[in-house]
């Protein structure tokens, strides 16, 4: 696995961008801290993100007072087998226990790597927020499973820094 991508395994049949596509949208379930969505409306396939606007997670994620949270924009390149995605981080602000998303000041697209840190509180699969461990917001819990399944279905995950996702 390089920096920003993640390569096909080599044993796994290669399947269609609407069976990859199928997959992931497989990955969502209600104990999850994210989602993955349709993109159509963002010019993209798919979009995976904290579920940051998920009334049923506000107090999740404003125990934890996270203050950025970023989301992948994802498209599907059938010809090279290929999944390109490009991050974008949002400031969070919490007004009354509510979230309120805004594009960071300074605006930032390519590969994010960030971690929340400060808070023994987290979220577990059974949505109890309680004193779990030192749990980190990183980017990883929703990058991991979507770079496993890509690959699984004998695609590469391609993270897109600069250009047209």
């Amino acid at each position: 696995m390089g920096l920003f991508g993640k390569k096909a395994d080599k044993n796994a049949p290669v399947l269609s961008a609407d069976e990859v596509r199928q997959r992931l949208l497989a990955l969502n379930r209600e104990t999850a801290p994210y989602r993955i969505v349709d993109g159509a409306s963002q010019n993209a396939d798919l979009i995976a993100e904290w579920k940051i606007v998920d009334a049923t997670w506000y107090e999740i994620f404003a125990k934890a007072n996270l203050s950025k949270v970023f989301r992948i924009y994802i498209k599907f390149d059938a010809a090279k087998h290929e999944l390109r995605a490009k991050d974008e981080e949002f400031t969070v602000q919490w007004k009354a226990g509510v979230p309120s998303l805004s594009v960071s000041a300074q605006k930032f697209q390519g590969q994010v790597t960030s971690m929340e840190f400060g808070t023994a509180y987290a979220f577990t699969e059974e949505l109890a927020p309680g004193k779990v461990y030192q749990y980190r917001f990183n980017t990883n819990e929703i990058k991991k499973p979507i770079q496993e399944t890509v690959a699984a279905c004998g695609w590469s995950y391609k993270g897109i820094t600069f250009g047209k996702l």
